[in-house]
């Protein structure tokens, strides 16, 4: 492919500085932009100082150049100058072998295409046409993973502040379940609400115009990352948070139906401290561990995985006691349906209600991808499990909501008597003519 140069040689550069961006989305973009500026720095400068050090022709020649894309040595006239594929390509590797050229006139001077734009050919430097499909498909689909998530998220965190104002207003509805509830509530909506200015912030940070070398140096620099760095350590902690009123709401309905782990008094605070609390021991030195070891763009990549296992053990600690109580607490539903089986014939069908019920509140279901990570997985199943992840993960909190307030019984019922006395009180407004 001839590509014309000269005056736009940096929209070339900032062109394939984003394919860079967009090449290796699934496995960090951002990191291979970041890599490949410093690498075309390295190039850069290496560049000029040998401009500036080897010694002029005598005679006619095309004089050396940088043209943001590749190093040019002195061309003599008539001739095709051919250098290697520039190294900072991310896909070097692959066209290592390769030539980029351009002409040197008869009047030494660069060959231009109509008069006033510089000519080259780079086809041999650019990724093969058929990686590049591959990877545009995966950015498009990862892209509409995003929509996916963010419908999910924005509708789970609508429907969450209405649940949460209904236990906050209907005083009947206080008692410590309700609160349990809340609270969990609160998780969902916050880790919701995190993922959401995460994206903002990120969308914001690269979506910066970018029209000279200063702008990269900016845009890659630790002061222009604070922000979505600062969103991603509060979107841990309401991860971890969520896993913990998981567990707080696994061990409280433990409690309630074997009768036996705790005495009778309040245990609320302690509640508080598992579910907010605990988190917070395993965030802090995870955000020191990523500042002092790898402190690069938003922390939101895993270069060394010892540092992510300490947030993902918590994680898997909480989801593997949610799993032995969740059997726990079938075993005792399923006893006691038994017994009663003669007055319901139908207790199969309420076990298994009752255990769709328990999954989402327990968070159960992430158990399946527990130990599947992203750098374990690859090709079709990694698609799979993402998919999965978000889609369960951003419509959990609408779910959980829909099921233990907006479809609880009680709730219902106090809705109802707020509505009866809300019309007698505004008869002139409930009357239909």
């Amino acid at each position: 492919m001839r590509d014309m140069l000269g005056s736009r040689s940096w929209q070339s550069f900032i062109h394939i500085s984003w394919m860079c961006l967009f090449s290796s989305a699934p496995h960090g973009g951002a990191k291979v932009l970041e890599k490949t500026f410093e690498e075309w720095l390295q190039y850069r400068d290496e560049c000029l100082r040998r401009m500036a050090s080897e010694p002029y022709p005598a005679g006619l020649f095309c004089n050396r150049t940088f043209d943001m894309y590749a190093c040019w040595p002195d061309g003599s006239p008539g001739t095709a100058v051919n250098i290697s594929c520039p190294f900072y390509l991310p896909w070097f590797e692959k066209v290592r072998h390769g030539l980029v050229s351009r002409r040197c006139g008869a009047d030494g001077q660069w060959e231009t295409v109509n008069g006033s734009q510089p000519w080259r050919d780079y086809s041999q430097c650019e990724e093969e046409l058929e990686a590049t499909m591959e990877e545009e498909g995966a950015w498009r689909l990862l892209a509409s993973f995003k929509v996916l998530y963010t419908v999910g998220y924005v509708l789970s965190l609508l429907t969450l502040i209405s649940a949460l104002l209904v236990l906050t207003f209907c005083r009947k509805l206080h008692c410590t379940r309700n609160y349990i509830h809340a609270n969990l509530f609160a998780s969902f909506g916050l880790r919701a609400a995190s993922v959401l200015v995460k994206d903002a912030l990120l969308e914001r940070h690269w979506g910066v115009e970018v029209l000279q070398v200063a702008d990269w140096e900016a845009l890659l620099s630790h002061q222009a990352a604070l922000g979505c760095r600062a969103a991603q350590v509060l979107m841990q902690y309401c991860i971890l948070a969520n896993h913990y009123w998981f567990l707080v709401e696994a061990v409280y309905l433990y409690k309630l139906l074997i009768g036996a782990v705790f005495s009778e008094k309040n245990y609320y605070r302690l509640y508080l401290y598992l579910g907010w609390g605990t988190p917070v021991v395993f965030v802090v030195p995870w955000m020191a561990a990523k500042y002092l070891k790898e402190n690069v763009e938003c922390w939101a990549l895993n270069q060394n995985m010892a540092y992510w296992w300490i947030i993902r053990i918590p994680i898997l600690l909480a989801s593997m006691i949610n799993l032995l109580i969740f059997m726990r607490i079938l075993k005792v539903i399923l006893a006691k349906l038994r017994a009663d089986q003669k007055g319901y014939a139908d207790y199969k069908l309420r076990l298994a209600k009752a255990t769709l019920t328990l999954i989402p509140l327990f968070g159960i279901h992430e158990v399946i991808f527990i130990f599947a990570t992203d750098e374990q997985t690859s090709g079709v199943l990694r698609y799979i499990k993402v998919f999965f992840t978000l889609f369960l993960n951003s419509f959990q909190g609408f779910l959980v909501a829909m099921l233990y307030c907006f479809a609880n019984k009680e709730v219902k019922s106090e809705m109802r008597k707020k509505w009866q006395l809300w019309k007698l009180d505004h008869p002139a407004l409930c009357c239909t003519q």
